[in-house]
């Protein structure tokens, strides 16, 4: 199946917020877990982070040494994972605005959806499981899959082509409410769609110049995304 468009999400205020305490209370066990570390996502700009960014800095402030967090990472991922997992609570009342609206609409039109998020491959799954919001995304590019947010939105549009999901001129937007998601989007030269649904300030996300910056998914437009107003067939 071929799909006339792809169009990346971020997760964390951009598809659900306020939804972060068990997240990181993930990150805090699993480094405890491991470790035996006492630590704290206090005092990091955990916004548009990755996962493995976030515990390796709360490690470092809590007087780990390079080769414990180099060494440790991986298990440490796997028990925040575990955690998230068993203690993630229900979060349908956690939606941003519109967001299911958006994301049917966009199916009905046959867009490609999938995920560029600084989430854990299983903390991001479990999160859009409890959201309700997991079955219109075909597959995602998490945190611990590449070092930057820019490299995890190559891995996906990678992936659409390599299945050949989208045709190669397709059009290709990431959406997110943070200064990563733009960057990322115009280092792969795709469409930079930002969100005010985040606590990233609108004057920082205009500094950057996104192609479009909304109050919000209510006013996203499929001509944004390079998706013609006129019903489309796909090609199966």
């Amino acid at each position: 199946m071929t799909f006339p468009a792809l169009a990346l999400f971020d997760i964390d205020g951009t598809l659900v917020r306020r939804a972060g305490a068990h997240h990181r209370e993930a990150l805090v066990y699993g480094v405890r877990r491991v470790t035996g570390l006492e630590t704290t996502t206090e005092g990091i700009p955990v916004q548009g982070m990755l996962d493995p960014d976030i515990i390796a800095v709360m490690m470092r402030n809590g007087g780990a040494r390079r080769a414990l967090i180099h060494d440790s990472l991986p298990e440490v991922q796997r028990a925040a994972e575990r955690f998230y997992l068993r203690e993630c609570p229900a979060l349908h009342d956690k939606h941003c605005p519109a967001v299911e609206e958006t994301l049917d609409r966009l199916t009905r039109r046959g867009v490609l959806l999938a995920l560029v998020t600084g989430n854990l491959t299983r903390i991001g799954w479990r999160k859009l499981d409890r959201a309700g919001l997991r079955r219109y995304f075909r597959y995602g590019a998490f945190g611990e899959m590449a070092k930057t947010r820019a490299g995890l939105a190559k891995l996906a549009i990678a992936e659409a082509r390599r299945r050949r999901w989208i045709d190669p001129a397709a059009p290709i937007s990431l959406i997110g409410d943070a200064t990563s998601d733009i960057i990322a989007a115009q280092a792969n030269r795709i469409r930079a769609i930002s969100v005010e649904t985040g606590i990233t300030p609108r004057e920082d996300l205009a500094a950057l110049k996104p192609d479009f910056l909304l109050r919000d998914l209510r006013k996203l437009r499929l001509g944004m995304l390079g998706i013609s107003q006129r019903p489309v067939r796909r090609v199966v």
